[in-house]
């Protein structure tokens, strides 16, 4: 890591900051509101939809919602065909698939501080994205249900959150498809109580460039395998495609890098050195792999 890593950074969190702090301000200053208030379901609804049906899901936060509009994000270029298909998504209607959305549409002040203003300036900017494709008839569920920690204010459920959902793959055979790198449960034992693992790695940047590669793998597996899929905004789409095609797939996304967090009692996203963490200084730069790990990939794409 050199000083110029160091120094981009520093800029960069600092022009971060100073954005949000304004449309932040703006925001309250003209009490912005959304047209469309979504009903959305609570972490402890959604977890027992998943068990109680077997549900796959979709997951819907800010970096989904403005590649509707092929805006690009840090680990995603802007794409017409994902566009498309994300909105497709969004506005699916079926009994088994669920779509998450972050429910941050009301009761802000559940979210610590830093929480409420990025929420605050990214409704100020792109609220109308959301109320483009949102229904107010339509029952939501949560995408906090792989964020079960660190954006709240108070952690008082967080170690019941992630107890309960523990439940999802109890003696369950699963396949991660995920970002190389991501390394879902390496080094913790979020996913013991799993019968067995197996993995797909894919590529952790534009991932949806390889979507019809991963898609041929992904239909090799078993249907009775349970898929997890971390994988950006790519892993919304492949969840609800490998639903219709007889899978149960969640769309888990950080779901393994909250609970370490959570383990180390983190107060910002830091750091974890054996696993990508794109929302942590120098989460790019990560440690070599165990042997366990490589014995349970199964397919490589890049």
């Amino acid at each position: 890591m050199s000083y110029s890593d160091i120094f981009r950074f520093i800029k960069s969190k600092v022009r971060y900051g100073f954005i949000v702090e304004w449309y932040n301000f703006w925001y309250l200053i003209f009490q912005k509101k959304q047209k469309i208030t979504p009903q959305v379901a609570t972490i402890e609804e959604t977890i027992n939809k998943i068990i109680s049906d077997g549900c796959s899901i979709s997951r819907f936060g800010d970096g989904e919602i403005l590649l509707t509009h092929c805006h690009s994000i840090g680990f995603q270029k802007g794409d017409p065909e994902l566009a498309t298909r994300l909105i497709e998504v969004l506005e699916s209607n079926d009994k088994k698939h669920l779509v998450c959305i972050s429910d941050v549409f009301k009761d802000l002040y559940r979210y610590n501080r830093k929480a409420r203003r990025f929420w605050r300036a990214h409704f100020y900017l792109y609220g109308e994205l959301w109320d483009k494709y949102l229904s107010p008839e339509k029952e939501y569920y949560n995408t906090f249900v792989s964020r079960p920690y660190m954006d709240f204010a108070s952690k008082k459920e967080c170690d019941k959150w992630f107890k309960e959902i523990k439940r999802v793959w109890n003696n369950r055979d699963i396949v991660f498809i995920e970002g190389e790198k991501s390394r879902l449960g390496v080094g913790n034992d979020l996913f013991d109580n799993a019968n067995s693992i197996k993995r797909i790695l894919c590529p952790a940047y534009d991932a949806f460039d390889k979507y019809g590669q991963i898609v041929h793998e992904a239909k090799k597996l078993n249907k009775n395998d349970l898929i997890l899929i971390a994988l950006g905004p790519t892993a919304t789409v492949l969840s609800y495609d490998l639903f219709k095609l007889g899978f149960q797939a969640l769309d888990i996304g950080h779901i393994d890098i909250e609970y370490e967090w959570w383990r180390m009692k983190a107060k910002r996203k830091v750091r974890i050195k054996q696993k990508f963490t794109n929302e942590a200084f120098g989460g790019n730069w990560v440690t070599e792999s165990d042997k366990e790990y490589e014995k349970e990939i199964i397919s490589r794409i890049e």
